[in-house]
């Protein structure tokens, strides 16, 4: 039998293949590099679920079931729609959308991670993540949508069309002062966390209920309303020291508010938690050897017309702050989120927790950023009982680790404490930048009084780094306490000295139905931050850079949570069929329904959507192929059956946009999604504008043909009348029958 794209493969580029394992079953356990047989899925045995999109819905040739013909027939033309696709039988309802009114504010912009807490057969507890405000399009239509104005217009004049300041330096009687942080608070309302009552009627469909516990946690929580954050851990100290090295915001160890809220998780005794991914976007990242953070000047606030970042520093926010995994109890209406420090700063995407009684709480993450790191954080003590609401007093005394990944499907977890010694990830370990051929690596500076970190292109580079400092305490300043504070605090950075394995933009980590770790790996590409390790991420065929993704899947040595080996494989490839990948680009968000089905929603950036290929040549960059994948998708991976590891398309994104927060309702008759961005890339549509492009597709078995392809430019929904203004929004999607998802 020949081995499908959907196998298992380890990572061992073209020289080992592994087959797909029953995740779900109760066969005993195998090697992960055993080979396993599955079935061919063009073979009577393999049947295609209900749930996928019918052939002509799809913009690129997936089923390998039909001839080159009859898949060049039924592509040969595609119109995409400014909606959100679905397969037969489904529909979809809106929950809340940008400016709808939750508590004392209101629903903020670009919703991400959602999780779902049940408060009876048929009400529920909402927890939806704002990640960020896509600059051009929140500016373009805040009046609109909000009803309000603000002194855009006066700043713009006064800034010239646009400029970079330091919003804290100006007069108290300056005017561009208030205006400039007017459009900030708005801007830092829109993200964090909101909390939604919500019941599900009679017909399945889902409406609000504007109960007591509903409200926001925003950017700004606690800088007008005294709704300050906590934080527990090591940092602690740092926040609340005297005569720091760098910025003091004079609060101690109070924080105001959480930003770009991304991803998250849920604990099993009701808590959920939100990942503060890139909080560089509004406030300072570099801090300085005690862990304090640099100066709000080093982020500036930016206006102009397409651009609004810095948010942070119109308020002198200090940005060690940020950067962390928040928890709130959505059901506890005084809440209003703890900052678990143990847990490590980092461009945090997602959280996955594995809660045995009688064993320690194991806690994963993965660092949104090219070259980032995949963390596990071991509590100190024991889980008693997993439902308890006192286990979130595991978050405050443990270890954080790093993963360090062998190219032969093995792999150690490295502590990020004073002791660990320093290693440092090898410039020529990295995979090049495509478009610079730069292998970069970022370190803590080693002049430590300055606080950005230095970048390394050179083996003898390190060499000579590592001659300077011997462990990660000679990096860090300050007593016990605070140097580990510190150390979590630059964690990023200290994880790269520790030789931490740099990777492909770990966004979401998930614990399977099989109790094993799923990491949805999305862009094996580089830019000027890092890149990932290319002994590790490379191709089926050991190219690099490999830009569309995988989703691998991580077993504990003796599924115990707190070991300190690994071993780790392949679950599913991006890239297109005829070059053995599954049909998706770049994986994000993934999930579980309640038949332990693995749910995975696309990331590609909103530029490459539908972008031309007008022509195809050979070691054509793969980022100028993914317009071939049209808008951002939605998909279903079954982890076991006839169609085991097969990925199956359920859903279209509208224009310009992300879908994330896969969230299942309990009964499986829901799946929540959150819709971000539309329209982020030419806004508003207006008068039903389009236009055609063309892109050179490959059928499933490699033969080329032009598509011509109709695009509309903008969006206009949730509302969907011409030219309506677009907003984020969330959904709930079911069954017409009343049916499960799945």
């Amino acid at each position: 039998m020949t081995h499908s794209r959907r196998d298992f493969l380890l990572f061992l580029g073209a020289s080992a293949l592994s087959t797909g394992i029953g995740l779900a079953s109760n066969r005993k356990s195998t090697s992960l590099a055993e080979p396993i047989s599955s079935p061919d899925p063009t073979s009577s045995t393999a049947q295609a679920p209900p749930i996928t999109l019918r052939a002509s819905q799809s913009p690129l040739p997936l089923n390998k079931q039909l001839s080159d013909t009859e898949q060049m027939a039924a592509h040969r033309t595609y119109e995409v729609l400014d909606d959100l696709v679905l397969p037969p039988g489904y529909t979809y309802d809106v929950i809340g959308a940008w400016g709808d009114r939750v508590g004392d504010s209101r629903f903020g912009y670009n919703n991400d991670y959602i999780a779902i807490v049940e408060t009876s057969p048929t009400e529920a507890l909402l927890a939806i993540n704002f990640e960020y405000i896509s600059p051009k399009i929140w500016l373009d239509t805040y009046q609109a949508v909000l009803k309000q104005s603000l002194p855009i217009k006066e700043a713009l004049t006064a800034l010239g069309g646009g400029a970079a300041l330091n919003v804290a330096a100006l007069a108290d009687s300056d005017p561009l002062k208030a205006q400039l942080q007017a459009i900030a608070k708005e801007g830092l309302i829109d993200m964090g966390i909101g909390i939604i009552s919500v019941r599900r009627r009679e017909d399945g469909a889902w409406e609000r209920t504007y109960s007591p516990q509903d409200r926001r946690i925003t950017g700004i929580s606690g800088l007008e309303d005294g709704r300050y954050l906590k934080a527990t851990g090591p940092a602690v100290a740092v926040f609340s020291k005297a005569n720091k090295l760098g910025y003091d915001d004079g609060l101690g160890e109070k924080i105001i508010g959480t930003l770009q809220n991304c991803a998250g998780g849920m604990t099993p005794w009701g808590t959920t938690f939100s990942a503060e991914e890139n909080f560089q976007t509004q406030v300072s990242e570099p801090v300085l050897a005690d862990g304090s953070a640099a100066s709000p000047e080093y982020n500036l606030l930016y206006l102009s017309r397409t651009n609004l970042d810095g948010l942070g520093n119109a308020f002198g926010l200090a940005g060690n702050k940020y950067g962390w995994m928040v928890e709130v109890d959505p059901s506890d209406p005084n809440d209003y989120g703890t900052k678990h420090t143990w847990l490590g700063r980092f461009r945090h995407e997602a959280v996955a927790l594995q809660v045995t009684a009688g064993k320690p709480l194991a806690v994963y993450s993965g660092c949104d950023r090219r070259g980032g790191h995949l963390y596990k954080f071991v509590s100190q003590d024991s889980v008693s009982d997993p439902k308890d609401k006192a286990n979130s007093r595991l978050f405050e005394n443990g270890t954080l680790y790093g993963a360090r990944f062998n190219p032969n499907g093995t792999g150690r977890w490295i502590p990020l404490t004073p002791e660990t010694a320093i290693d440092p990830v090898l410039p020529s370990q990295i995979v090049p930048d495509d478009r610079e051929g730069v292998q970069l690596v970022l370190l803590p500076n080693p002049d430590r009084r300055q606080p950005e970190p230095v970048g390394v292109t050179s083996d003898d580079g390190i060499r000579t780094y590592k001659s300077k400092f011997r462990t990660l305490g000679d990096l860090y300043s300050g007593n016990s306490t605070e140097k580990q504070g510190a150390i979590l605090i630059d964690a990023h950075y200290a994880a790269t000295a520790a030789g931490v394995t740099c990777t492909a933009r770990p966004e979401d980590t998930e614990i399977g139905p099989d109790g094993q770790l799923y990491i949805a790996f999305t862009s094996g590409s580089s830019d000027r931050e890092g890149g990932p390790d290319r002994a590790v991420f490379a191709g089926p065929k050991g190219e690099v850079p490999y830009e569309y993704g995988w989703i691998v899947r991580l077993e504990e040595a003796d599924s115990e949570p707190g070991a300190l080996s690994f071993r780790w494989e392949k679950f599913a490839l991006g890239g297109e069929p005829a070059q053995g990948g599954a049909g998706f680009s770049n994986p994000d968000n993934v999930s579980f329904d309640p038949q332990g089905n693995l749910w995975m929603v696309t990331d590609i950036s909103t530029g490459s959507h539908n972008a031309p290929v007008e022509r195809r040549f050979e070691n054509m960059p793969q980022r100028q192929l993914l317009g071939v994948f049209g808008n951002n998708t939605t998909w279903m991976l079954p982890t076991s059956g006839p169609n085991l590891g097969e990925a199956y398309p359920f859903a279209i994104a509208p224009m310009e946009t992300e879908t994330c927060g896969l969230c299942f309702a309990p009964n499986g008759k829901t799946l929540f999604l959150a819709i971000q961005h539309p329209g982020e890339l030419n806004g508003q549509r207006q008068g039903g504008a389009a236009e055609k492009r063309n892109i050179v597709l490959k059928t499933t078995s490699g033969q080329e043909f032009l598509q011509e392809r109709q695009v509309p430019l903008g969006s206009n929904w949730p509302g969907k009348t011409p030219n309506d203004p677009p907003r984020p929004a969330v959904v709930a999607v079911r069954r017409l029958d009343g049916s499960e998802i799945a």
